[in-house]
């Protein structure tokens, strides 16, 4: 079989059989590409809804359905800058609004006529993904013919066919993230490079050719390597973090350049294609900048065009020190150490001189090409995770063809030892190949990566493999027919060693089944209706508190910041949630989210859920509001950072929902510390026996109980001033969590790491806390005798608070003699949009005259509306505030009593409602229910567990991982 990659026309032949030796893989590669189509569109009706709401299988994609209705609105722009998230500054969105959600807008334009429907949006949206990923078949067919002949090239499209790891779940129905849009660019930008060099290599550029301007004979390879760094452009246009792709280009332009000196060839042929192309990179790549003073990854800055043209000048240098070199004698072996020097005195003299630059270089290769540990924030980020076992891993998702790449580089590397050509594009190839492998060892999610590698190397592979057993399937059937039978033994082995463990019977899940199996996000499913309610029950922002400033905030509009952030009008808000949940605060609820998968504001978010009283949360709050940094603050620093503070800015709604609250509790721990072992260990502990008698007396008091996300989300604000609940999400159901201990002989298990029983002291208690499970597990737990439950917990699958300043209930009790022994408590019943009904206590202390002041969040009418800036809140209270004084001092209690009403405006303006007490001689109900509630939650013993929850999975609440965000 050959392997050249030069087709060069001889002869006149024009039978059925040549022709069909010339041109079969045409239909087979139609074939795969319609497979692939079809693989990835099975589900296609799981994503469309009676309604017409949108379904999408990812929270990425619902950022780029935003950003993709914006373009349709805007077309041909994109979004330069957002308001819609990122509240109080706004953002610049980066590698969302790029030339990926451009491509999908411009095809619905043709669809449409120019005026694409709503309908006609969404469902080219649905299925540019699938197409995307089909058409990456056409530039891996390539890639591997160069490397393997028209068989290798078929052999490519096939195990890219049946992968059915990151790139499959990446590429489905329903997925609209820019990943599948990243592969087939690179792709793109791969083929056109190894064409480019290949061209420079055969054509052999030099620099008396440019001193001469013989453009003649320059003409072809300037254009193929303008070509090639057009490709890359287009990349890098797709997904601003792809100038990693430049630096993988600049690694093999030292190798190769260093290679070629070395062997006595003249580095100039290759300098003049990397010269060329990353310099059409650099030129391309200014042209797109949005943030000039930029230099993140993530952006249109400076990185881009600055790597891209430091490799093209490197290469120049290179060549020119290359002559240097030769005339002044010196050998040439010592020319790369040379090289290596001088690579690292410029990483030396960027550190010192250009810090910005060298932390995006170096520090986004460290974080996302090499397997040497991310940082705790990173690793809380599924995606962002490097795989439990990396072998185990890459054979699930290519089977053994993972091997026989690492085989097919081998081969290319070694081709010199067996006298054959060695060209630049396989050192190109193996070079690409080692990187996108480390960076699929430090990041689970660049498995997408991978796959393209793991396809071309397998052309090669094949190639090796047909050469050894002499060979030759492109010559007709008669050269079949002369097939021996160790050959056709040879040919069933490759064949089972590449396809086998992808297929039936050995797969254990095939591509078209987990093609099929895609869902809709469940995250988006259980957030629809809290968002939709928010959309239609809270002001639009800018009309908050009666402003009327809505028309400055066009949820289709362009806005520019200028040099600093996005200054919001009077009346604008921001909803506080975990990052996860941004973008779907903004897309189904068209609301301001603080945090956002770009992970903007996770630290100050961590910062509010985390904190332990509602002072320090209230401090965070206006802290955000003003501009302050809050996450590293004392509580004393915050007071006095926003006491002077003048802003027009309010966070005012909080949306907490189940998992915040259980298993995603721990990594929103890891953004500010303390770490989560603080928050559900008992301060006092000791780390001695304890008696499972005990145990809800040990465990008692953690600090998870205290947190601002604890006390929303399971004790309905009790005893806070400034929150009121103003909607659940009855439609997801009740979710339980379960607080309990392993057992044995009445005495808390304790384990070692490993989870192995040892002896108290030297580990720690076999303790879960909060743990989420469903209603049958709750049950299993407390009737299991190897488990002791000690808490029980449950909510609605979330919640949603507004900030208010709080009604104050003034009073006096003038019959109270021991002011220091009597509490004034005021309890109002509540009930919400489910029909859940839970009363709400505020208590307070005397002064030395008997009067109190009690600050409350909840009203006892539902007067005000979105009509006059406010919340039309969905939790409305069932009579009147009852207010009690009991003084205890005494031989005998004594009890005052009466109720008042709290009108809505007092609730959101902070002002005062009077209340007149009468002695009474029983102590009313609201002196001893405290805070109880009639939805079902199980009491600390674990006595009770009912409710119409829905059953969820079971997870493990002491694990600090998130659902997948944003590159």
């Amino acid at each position: 079989m050959s392997t050249d990659t030069e087709r060069v026309e001889e002869g006149t032949e024009t039978s059925v059989l040549e022709s069909f030796r010339d041109w079969y893989h045409l239909p087979v590669l139609g074939v795969v590409i319609l497979f692939m189509l079809w693989v990835r569109t099975q589900a296609y009706e799981k994503f469309v809804t009676d309604d017409g709401t949108p379904a999408l299988a990812g929270i990425d994609s619902w950022y780029h359905w935003r950003t993709i209705n914006w373009t349709a609105e805007n077309y041909p722009h994109t979004m330069p800058y957002e308001v819609w998230t990122g509240f109080p500054t706004g953002n610049h969105v980066g590698q969302f609004g790029t030339l990926y959600d451009q491509l999908i807008v411009t095809a619905a334009m043709i669809v449409g006529l120019g005026n694409p429907s709503a309908e006609t949006l969404y469902t080219v949206s649905l299925l540019a993904i699938p197409v995307m990923a089909a058409l990456v078949a056409i530039p891996v067919f390539y890639a591997g013919r160069r490397l393997g002949g028209t068989l290798g090239g078929l052999v490519s499209i096939l195990v890219i066919a049946l992968a059915k790891g990151q790139f499959l779940s990446r590429s489905t129905v329903g997925q609209l993230d820019h990943h599948t849009g990243e592969v087939l660019f690179m792709a793109i930008a791969v083929v056109a490079m190894m064409a480019a060099v290949t061209v420079g290599e055969r054509e052999k550029p030099i620099y008396e050719l440019v001193t001469a301007k013989d453009w003649a004979a320059l003409r072809t390879p300037a254009i193929y390597s303008a070509l090639a760094g057009l490709a890359v452009t287009l990349y890098i246009w797709v997904w601003p973090s792809g100038v990693l792709l430049v630096g993988i280009f600049g690694a093999f332009f030292v190798v190769q350049l260093t290679l070629d000196y070395a062997r006595g060839i003249s580095p100039d042929h290759l300098a003049f294609v990397g010269a060329v192309s990353l310099g059409v990179t650099t030129v391309l790549t200014t042209l797109l900048i949005e943030q000039p003073g930029n230099m993140g990854s993530t952006s249109f800055g400076l990185l881009q065009p600055l790597l891209a043209l430091l490799v093209a000048v490197g290469c120049v240098f290179m060549a020119w020190l290359a002559r240097e070199w030769s005339a002044r004698g010196l050998e040439r072996r010592y020319y790369p150490a040379a090289i290596g020097g001088l690579i690292v005195a410029t990483l030396l003299v960027m550190w010192l001189a250009l810090p910005d630059l060298y932390n995006s270089t170096v520090g986004n290769a460290v974080r996302r090409m090499l397997p040497i540990g991310g940082t705790a924030t990173d690793l809380t980020i599924v995606e962002a995770q490097p795989p439990d076992d990396f072998f185990n891993r890459v054979f699930q998702e290519f089977g053994s063809a993972f091997y026989t790449m690492l085989a097919g580089l081998a081969f290319l590397a070694i081709r010199p030892l067996f006298g054959r050509k060695f060209r630049a594009e396989h050192t190109l190839v193996i070079v690409w190949s080692l990187f996108l492998i480390s960076m699929a060892a430090t990041q689970v999610r660049f498995m997408y990566y991978l796959v393209l590698a793991v396809a071309i190397v397998n052309a090669a592979f094949v190639a090796e493999l047909v050469q050894l057993f002499n060979l030759n399937l492109e010559r007709g059937l008669n050269s079949i027919r002369s097939l021996e039978t160790y050959q056709v033994i040879a040919i069933a082995l490759v064949v089972l060693l590449l396809f086998a463990p992808l297929l039936p019977p050995l797969a254990q899940a095939t591509a078209w089944e987990r093609g099929e199996a895609t869902q809709p996000n469940s995250d988006a499913i259980v957030w629809e209706n809290s968002n939709h309610w928010l959309k239609e029950n809270t002001p639009a922002p800018g009309n908050y508190g009666g402003a009327d400033n809505a028309d400055q905030l066009d949820y289709y509009g362009t806005y520019n910041p200028g040099d600093g952030d996005y200054e919001y009008p009077e009346g604008a808000y921001g909803v506080m949630s975990w990052w996860d949940y941004g973008h779907l605060i903004t897309t189904q609820g068209e609301r301001i989210p603080h945090s956002n998968p770009f992970q903007q504001n996770a630290q100050s978010s961590s910062a509010f859920l985390t904190a332990e009283s509602e002072e320090r949360g209230e401090l965070i709050m206006d802290g955000i509001a003003a501009g302050e940094p809050v996450a590293d603050r004392s509580t004393d620093e915050l007071r006095q950072a926003v006491s002077d503070a003048e802003t027009t800015e309010e966070m005012r709604y909080v949306m907490i929902d189940y998992q915040m609250a259980g298993g995603k509790f721990g990594a929103i721990t890891q953004w500010t510390g303390p770490d989560y072992s603080h928050y559900v260990t008992p301060e006092d502990y000791n780390g001695g026996p304890i008696n499972a008698s005990e145990l809800g007396q040990v465990y008692g008091d953690l600090a998870y109980d205290d947190t601002m996300l604890s006390s929303l989300y399971f004790d309905d604000a009790a005893d806070m001033e400034h929150y009121r609940l103003v909607h659940e999400n009855a439609d997801a159901g009740t979710v339980y969590y379960a607080s309990y201990a392993y057992v044995s002989d009445g005495q808390v298990m304790h384990v070692d790491e490993n989870n192995q029983p040892v002896s108290p002291g030297q580990g720690q208690p076999a303790v879960v806390v909060n743990q989420q499970v469903s209603r049958e597990q709750l049950l299993q737990i407390q009737n299991d005798p190897n488990r002791q439950l000690f808490d029980a917990k449950s909510g609605a699958a979330v919640k949603t608070y507004e900030r208010v300043d709080g009604a104050t209930i003034t009073g006096t009790a003038d019959s109270v003699s021991d002011t220091e022994n009597a509490t004034a408590t005021a309890t109002v019943e509540l009930e919400t949009n489910s029909g859940r009904t839970f009363n709400y206590t505020q208590r307070g202390d005397l002064a030395d005259d008997g009067s109190f002041e009690l600050t409350v969040p909840y009203a006892t009418n539902d007067e005000l509306g979105v009509e006059d800036g406010y919340t039309n809140s969905s939790v409305e209270a069932t009579g009147n505030y009852t207010v009690t004084v009991a003084e205890t001092g005494g031989a005998e209690p004594s009890y005052y009593s009466g109720e008042t009403t709290v009108p809505e405006p007092a609730v959101v303006d902070g002002d005062s409602a009077d209340v007149t007490l009468e002695e009474v001689t029983t102590p009313p109900d609201n002196v001893t229910d405290g805070n109880e509630t009639d939805d079902g939650t199980t009491d600390t013993d674990g006595s009770e567990a009912s409710g119409n929850g829905t059953e969820t999975e079971s997870t493990n609440a002491l694990a600090p991982v998130e659902a997948e965000p944003a590159p």
